[in-house]
């Protein structure tokens, strides 16, 4: 019986099968679906199955919140690494204040999650309250497709979205409590939300400690 050339096919499945150009899945560079969207409804679907999943077995709001805020955070954590492996080799450093992470937050994370910046970021001109900070969304994506009975008209899903800002901020070693609050502006805006950031006194102590050295 006389042996196949090299290289020939025996005319049976080998297994994996190889492109023509050699090059097979992992190939691929890691950010290949740096730029990839997920379509609204897609996304709707899956978000409106998370909040059903978290509203159950809870007595109220605050908890079905809590659960949302909690399902975010995990998100977070990763996401701040995610974020930063793919800015260029040269910027990639983690915030150094308290300032430069909220800017990253409001740019960097606003802009993977829903597509745009989130609309505006202020400081508390409360002289008392030097550790709180808020990120204002005038139209959150997450609330757009949840329809709130209305003896739930407190309820503001977004707080999903507090939960992975508040995993960025532990995840970048500026542990902070964040909360979602709706102050809706009539008809333009009747979903504006401003996600209430309130950082642990260590880190106000750690800012000041820094800005006079």
């Amino acid at each position: 019986m006389s042996s196949l050339p090299s290289g020939a096919s025996s005319g049976k499945e080998s297994g994996l099968r190889v492109p023509s150009n050699g090059k097979t899945i992992y190939h691929r560079p890691i950010n290949r679906t740096k730029t990839s969207e997920l379509s609204q409804a897609s996304f709707a679907f899956l978000f409106s199955e998370m909040v059903a999943y978290a509203q159950k077995r809870v007595k109220g709001i605050q908890e079905l919140e809590h659960r949302l805020n909690v399902q975010g955070h995990s998100i977070g954590i990763k996401l701040l690494d995610l974020l930063l492996y793919r800015e260029p080799v040269r910027t990639q450093l983690r915030p150094q204040n308290i300032v430069a992470l909220l800017h990253f937050i409001k740019q960097n994370v606003w802009q993977h999650l829903f597509g745009r910046q989130a609309d505006r970021l202020e400081k508390s001109t409360d002289a008392e309250k030097p550790d709180e900070y808020m990120i204002i969304d005038n139209e959150p994506l997450v609330n757009q497709y949840i329809s709130v009975p209305r003896e739930m008209s407190q309820l503001n899903c977004a707080a999903f979205v507090a939960g992975v800002v508040e995993g960025v901020c532990d995840g970048a070693d500026f542990p902070a409590r964040v909360t979602a609050h709706t102050v809706g502006e009539g008809e333009m805006w009747p979903g504006k939300t401003v996600f209430l950031v309130k950082f642990r006194s260590e880190v106000v102590e750690r800012e000041a400690f820094l800005a006079k050295t």
